[in-house]
């Protein structure tokens, strides 16, 4: 029989085994993190009716979407995570309650051309607010302050998170007579990070049929920077020109406003006109989130306010506000730099029982007493030569290694060595539980992030 080549697709990550324990770290820190907040967990189907995906439509989604027939199907993969949950809520409205907090991670799919850092398959981690009928701004304001609090306890320091306000761009745009073409503008402006100002000029008059000297007012007023006062007074001067620029500037400054309160220093978030979000349907407040020192990878977490997603489901009136985090591109990035810290337990267990004997009930008995006690405990079955099994230890990166032969079932201990030091001693089986579990929690400690 012919053999298959084994590979993996271009645009799709799969790790080896102890990168893979640094990713559940990840997720874990993230999980708490939501958590400590008051979001509640939620998972959704990958596989969604290609009209309950596509129910906005247009623009890029369409263009990224993964679709398929299953019969008389028309199925597709979720290319995020908040369409699916707009459907959810709609669905089970009147057995949630309001406003709904969900965290979820899960992975999504995006047909994408596949580049370093950037992947078809791919986790986001994902933390939405859902009103009902109304949501409060201060709902805008946490969802960064969420953020802010989970780069950090994933020991990153150097990140800022953009913030912008669509109402504002819309508002610019209405008041210069771009209305009809806001969405095509703001999809282009959004690329200026990534392919400069001359470049978007160029589209914004090739493509989107702009006057050079309209074009030439979208970038003037994109390039406004400074600090966040200075930006906020900047966009005072266009105030009464337009009712939406005014609501858009209302909010945004309110959200700035709640950050510093919800102490995220100034250092950590800007406000960033250019941050448009190239998805449909965002309505209000939008963010990225990037590394300071590494701005090539682009944005690593973002989101937005949306009003209206929920409509095409519900005649029920559900705004909602989320983030997500790209959590497979954030991992691939860390990695490629050398920022994951090789002191974090990466092993698939904290100790590996290895039976000397060929009388192996005791060594049963102290691998569940051991796992009994919280200890992440695997028992060596195969009867192998010693140096073959610690060759495997050592591969797995195990931090215990527990021997148990004749001498140790005489004397009712373990032998236990700590592969890290190379310091072996006799143990009670109680004994061993204290120190290993006050090791392992030193090592618990130690960050996910080199600084």
């Amino acid at each position: 029989m012919a053999k298959v080549k084994p590979r993996t697709l271009s645009g799709f990550m799969e790790l080896l085994p102890a990168e893979q324990m640094k990713m559940e770290r990840m997720k874990d820190i993230l999980r708490k993190s939501y958590a400590s907040y008051g979001f509640t967990p939620l998972d959704t189907p990958v596989i969604e009716s290609a009209e309950v995906l596509l129910a906005k439509g247009g623009g890029e989604t369409e263009k990224q979407i993964y679709r398929f027939q299953k019969g008389d199907s028309d199925l597709a993969l979720r290319f995020d995570l908040t369409v699916p949950l707009a459907k959810y809520v709609a669905a089970h409205y009147a057995e949630l309650s309001f406003p709904f907090r969900r965290c979820q991670i899960g992975k999504v799919y995006r047909g994408e051309r596949a580049q370093k850092g950037r992947f078809r398959e791919f986790y986001q981690a994902d933390i939405d607010v859902i009103g009902d009928g109304k949501l409060d701004i201060i709902n805008e304001a946490e969802i960064p302050a969420v953020i802010y609090d989970t780069f950090t306890a994933l020991g990153l320091k150097k990140f800022k998170i953009r913030v912008n306000n669509r109402k504002i761009l819309n508002g610019f745009y209405a008041m210069n007579g771009m209305s009809e073409r806001a969405g095509d503008i703001m999809r282009t402006v959004d690329k200026l990070d990534k392919i400069g100002a001359e470049k978007v000029r160029r589209l914004l008059i090739d493509e989107v049929k702009m006057l050079p000297c309209k074009a030439e007012n979208v970038l003037d007023f994109m390039a406004i920077k400074g600090t966040n006062a200075e930006v906020i007074a900047a966009l005072e001067r266009y105030r009464g020109m337009d009712a939406t620029f005014d609501q858009g500037l209302d909010e945004l400054k309110a959200v700035t406003r709640y950050l510093a309160q919800f102490g995220v220093p100034e250092e950590n978030f800007a406000v960033d006109l250019t941050i448009a979000r190239g998805l449909d349907y965002y309505t209000g407040t939008v963010y990225e989130t990037v590394m300071t020192d590494h701005p090539e990878i682009g944005s690593v977490c973002s989101g937005g306010r949306y009003d209206s997603l929920a409509e095409y489901y519900t005649e029920r009136v559900l705004p909602g506000v989320g983030i997500s985090i790209g959590l497979t591109r954030l991992f691939y990035v860390l990695n490629e730099q050398g920022l994951l810290s090789e002191e974090t337990v990466s092993a698939p267990c904290d100790v590996l029982v290895l039976p000397m004997t060929e009388e192996l009930g005791y060594a049963i008995s102290a691998a569940a007493e051991l796992r009994r006690s919280g200890i992440r405990t695997q028992l060596y079955g195969e009867n192998k030569k010693f140096k073959a099994k610690m060759s495997y230890a050592d591969r797995i990166g195990v931090p215990y290694v527990v021997f148990i032969g004749e001498d140790e079932i005489k004397e009712g201990v373990l032998s236990v060595k700590n592969m890290q030091t190379g310091e072996q001693r006799k143990l009670t089986t109680a004994q061993a539980v204290v120190d290993i579990a006050s090791d392992l929690d030193e090592r618990a400690a130690y960050p996910l992030i080199n600084d």
